[in-house]
């Protein structure tokens, strides 16, 4: 863990106003408990800013770039591109990852569970780069490490309903359709996260994440489709 927040400002070519705001984007509740004192507060309600911040500007420019596409095309193309597995992709390729703090306990978090925390810092980060830089810097940040997904997105399918293309394939090569459990879930009411498996009749196929059962049931039918090659 790294907490010189002015070598991350000089990696991302940002300069902040106020540091300390930069800092509670990377702060997750869990390290308060355990830095009583060190730090004024946590990412939560960045975050919340952070997500409205992110799908205005992504909204905006979906609506440029895809002229000829319908209102529930654009709708998709925007889920996959602001959901927590491309966040955590764009927070990982910044170098974030090196800069989250987090308890003892969270910190040992690898996979999917990390991959949630470092989307959620992504989302504080934006709405911190909204609140002290302004709106363009924060378009032209997500305009440069973000946006850049969209081709693959796009080409690769990724706005698909994926349970509904895993049910096709595997009623045609199962002849059953998949079903959805719930294997974990944490955090409080406000900011749930979820794990589920895509079973077809016994047998797990594969596992997904996200801040709702429907999102992590998506994610799962994705993994399972890409797992099976279907």
């Amino acid at each position: 863990m790294q907490t010189d927040f002015n070598t991350f400002q000089q990696t991302i070519g940002l300069e902040f106003n106020d540091l300390a705001l930069l800092r509670q984007a990377f702060t997750h509740r869990s390290y308060l408990n355990e830095h009583r004192g060190e730090v004024v507060g946590h990412n939560e309600r960045l975050e919340f800013l952070g997500d409205a911040v992110l799908e205005l500007i992504s909204t905006h420019f979906l609506y440029e770039k895809y002229p000829e596409k319908a209102e529930g095309d654009l709708t998709a193309y925007r889920a996959a591109l602001v959901n927590a597995v491309t966040c955590a992709e764009v927070a990982n390729s910044i170098g974030m990852n090196d800069f989250l703090l987090l308890s003892r306990g969270e910190a040992k978090d690898t996979g999917r569970a990390r991959n949630i925390l470092l989307a959620n810092a992504f989302e504080a980060l934006v709405g911190a780069i909204y609140l002290d830089l302004g709106y363009d810097a924060t378009r032209a940040f997500i305009t440069k490490h973000l946006f850049p997904k969209i081709e693959a997105i796009v080409k690769d399918r990724l706005w698909q309903d994926a349970k509904s293309a895993l049910q096709e394939k595997a009623q045609e090569s199962e002849g059953t359709t998949p079903h959805y459990t719930v294997l974990k879930e944490t955090g409080p009411d406000h900011d749930k996260h979820f794990i589920v498996g895509v079973y077809v009749r016994d047998t797990l196929l594969a596992e997904g994440s996200g801040k709702s059962k429907q999102e992590a049931e998506q994610s799962a039918a994705r993994e399972a489709l890409d797992k099976k090659g279907w």
